[in-house]
This record gives structure tokens, sequence and C-alpha cells, in this order.
């Protein structure tokens, strides 16, 4: 009896004995296996990509080869290319499969929806796909919506100085066989010649405009800034424009500019406030009045200067309004030709406030004329010296208009 429940014990010691070996042998193999928790952790990376995918600028996801996401940047998340641990762009997907199952590289570019927005908008990327090592997928992504942006800019800008430098020289043209065809005509030969200057004219205005937009686009106005006197700049408009407003018996009126100064490039302030001021004689009828007004106020990070230049012109529409400091953009194409204007004054302006740290706005109504208020920073080291004036009605006065049209 003794010995039978000896040979029990050991034959159950023995089976005992065997199960565990078996368990732990199953447990080693269940954690040599990988699993869908271990794919996403950094360990299955080979050694130093992950340290390369921080640092690239392109949008990085590495797909295993059940297609889940192994490793995905920020900015492949800001794109809405990951979402749930997935790869959410079909043509990316399809494109990782089969370059896992061939080896090859691929690279294509797709416009994609633009997340948050319901205005349709496309997001144009660039999407190459490599194999990274023997089970894993590498996703680059480029963004290149600002790119393609710049591209059809560069592309309008340059079908419009095209149209538009084509016109004069067509005119000229035209102009020079007819006054070789008149040769025996004086009068025919001095019409055809006055309108020969005219065509010059705009010809010469419209290069030295493209000329003013390249540099205030590509030079920075604050190397060479220095303390300008507003005073200074409203007196050099009016008088750039005084034989326009005295051939339509424009009278143009100033008031505020006294012991203002403003901080940045004397040329480039000159030309915008010129622009402006230009732009209000020849949209305004005959007999009518320019405003250009002048104020301090207060702004969270310091004083602005605000000039105003307000006309009695035709005005703008509140579709227009939105366009009209895009280059060549003209309210009224045919009357833009006959006073000469080149689509190019009001982006010139827009150009230089923005350089200098300001802006330039628009109040207009139709048959009721505009506003264009320009506002800068006021020179720190001016403002300092001089004791700061108080607003008054005046101010506006001195125009002859309105408090209301002259800084709305």
């Amino acid at each position: 009896m003794d010995a039978a429940v000896a040979a029990a014990a050991a034959l159950a010691g023995l089976c005992t004995g065997v199960i565990a070996m078996l368990a732990f042998r199953w447990s080693e193999r269940d954690q040599a296996r990988p699993t869908r928790s271990s794919l996403h952790t950094d360990a299955v990376l080979p050694p130093g990509v992950d340290t390369v995918l921080s640092v690239l600028r392109s949008s990085a996801v590495v797909l295993d080869e059940g297609d889940a996401v192994v490793k995905a940047s920020s900015a492949a998340y800001a794109l809405g290319l990951v979402r749930g641990g997935k790869l959410a762009v079909e043509p990316m997907l399809q494109m990782a499969r089969d370059t896992r199952r061939d080896g090859e590289i691929r690279q294509v570019e797709l416009d994609l929806p633009r997340r948050g927005t319901g205005r349709g908008e496309a997001l144009a990327v660039s999407a190459r796909v490599a194999p990274l090592g023997s089970r894993l997928v590498l996703l680059l992504v480029e963004d290149l919506t600002e790119a393609r942006r710049i591209e059809a800019v560069r592309r309008d800008f340059v079908a419009n100085v095209s149209h538009e430098l084509k016109t004069p020289v067509g005119a000229l043209s035209l102009l020079s066989e007819a006054v070789m065809d008149a040769s025996d005509d004086p009068e025919a030969v001095t019409r055809f010649a006055g309108r020969m200057q005219i065509e010059a004219t705009r010809l010469t205005n419209l290069v030295q405009e493209l000329i003013d937009l390249s540099r205030v686009q590509n030079d920075d106005p604050l190397e060479d800034a220095e303390p300008v006197a507003v005073e200074e700049l409203v007196a050099e408009a009016v008088d750039r424009c005084r034989h326009q407003a005295g051939t339509k018996q424009i009278t143009m009126a100033a008031g505020g500019a006294a012991g203002l100064h403003v901080w940045g490039n004397r040329g480039q302030l000159a030309a915008a406030l010129g622009n402006l001021v230009e732009n209000a004689v020849n949209y305004s009828p005959a007999r009518t009045r320019v405003g250009i007004a002048a104020r301090r106020v207060a702004a969270p990070g310091g004083n602005l200067i605000e000039i105003a230049v307000t006309d009695q012109g035709i005005g703008i529409s509140e579709r227009d309004r939105e366009r009209v400091f895009e280059r060549f953009y003209r309210v009224d194409p045919a009357r833009s030709r006959a006073t000469g204007g080149t689509g190019l004054g009001l982006s010139i302006v827009k150009h230089v406030a923005a350089s200098h740290g300001g802006e330039v706005t628009v109040w207009s109504a139709e048959g009721q004329g505009s506003t264009f208020t320009l506002r800068l920073p006021e020179a720190g080291l001016v403002r300092d010296r001089h004791r700061v004036r108080p607003v008054t009605g005046d101010d506006c006065l001195d125009t002859g208009l309105p408090a209301r049209e002259v800084l709305p």
C-alpha cells in the first residue's frame, strides 16, 4: 500500500513538472511573438530611425506589415494623414502595400481635402513611399500648398505684366505707323504725336511702378529707417498731384499733420501716401475736394499715426472693396486707362504699410466717395520729446469735409 502511494505521488510530481516546463516554454514563445501593442512602440524601429524622423521637416509615417501605424510625426496628425492608428489616405495606403510587396520606391502628388474647412479647399501634397527594413514601410509627405500658391501668383503676375506692357507698346507701334503715313499732314502728325506721348508716359509709369513694387517687396525698409515728419510727407504728396488737381479744379486740403512723426523709410512712405492722394485726385469729379487728415491714436502696442485721404469720387462697391489692393486690379478698367492707372498703386501702398508694421484700410460708399487710411507706428524717440496733442474736431474740419468721412 505504501509503495502504491509512493508511486502515485511520484507520477503526480512528474506530471506537475512536465506541465510547468510546458507552461514556461509557452510563456517564452508568447513573449517573443510580436503583438499589435508592441508594434506601436519605438523598439521595433531600426536603430537611429526614430532620431532621423524627429528632425525631418516632412510628415513621416511608418507602417508595419498589417498597415498599422508604428510611428507618426506630429505634422502627419496635423495634416490628417493618421486617424485612429491607421493611415487615413487610401491612395497612400495602397502605395505602401505595393511597396511592401515589391520593394520599389514610389512617389505621387495628391490633392487632399483640408481638415476643418467647409469651403472645399484642397491640400496639395507630395507623397514618397520606401521600404524600411524587411517588415516596415516609410511614408514621407511634403505639403506643397504654399509653393503652388506662390507659383500661381507668379504666373498671374507675369501674365498681367505681359498684358499691361503689350497695350501701350502696341499703341505706340500703331501710332508710329500712322505718323509715317500722315507725314504730309502736319496737323495729323501733331495729333498722333500727342497720343504717342500719352502712351509713352503710361508705359514709363508702369515700368516705374513695377520697379517700386519689386523694391518694396525685396528691401527691408527698416534698415535705413528714421523719424519722418508726416507734415513733409503730406506736403510732398500734395505737390506731386497739384497739376492734376488744378486741371480738374479739385481743391486739396490738409490738416492735423504738424508735430507728428512716423518711423520708416522716407522714400517708400512718400511713395505710398503719394499713390493714395493721386488715386483720390484721378477718381474724383471736377470741382470737388480731396482731404488729407492726420492724427495720433492710442494702441496697445504703442501710439499709431493715422493718415486718411478722403475724396468725393465714384466710390467703391462692397464686392470690389475686398480686391482693391490686389496687383493690377481695377474697379473700373475703362476709367483707369483714361486716367493712366496701372493697377499697382494700392498694391505698393499695402506692401509699404505691412513692411513698416502698419496697415491700410478703406471705407467707401458708391456715389459718396472713399477714405483710405494709412496706419503706421509713431517714431518713439520723437514721441517722447513732444507732448501728446489731443485730437480735436479741427483736425478733420481743416479738410473741409465732415469728420465721419475723413476718419471713419
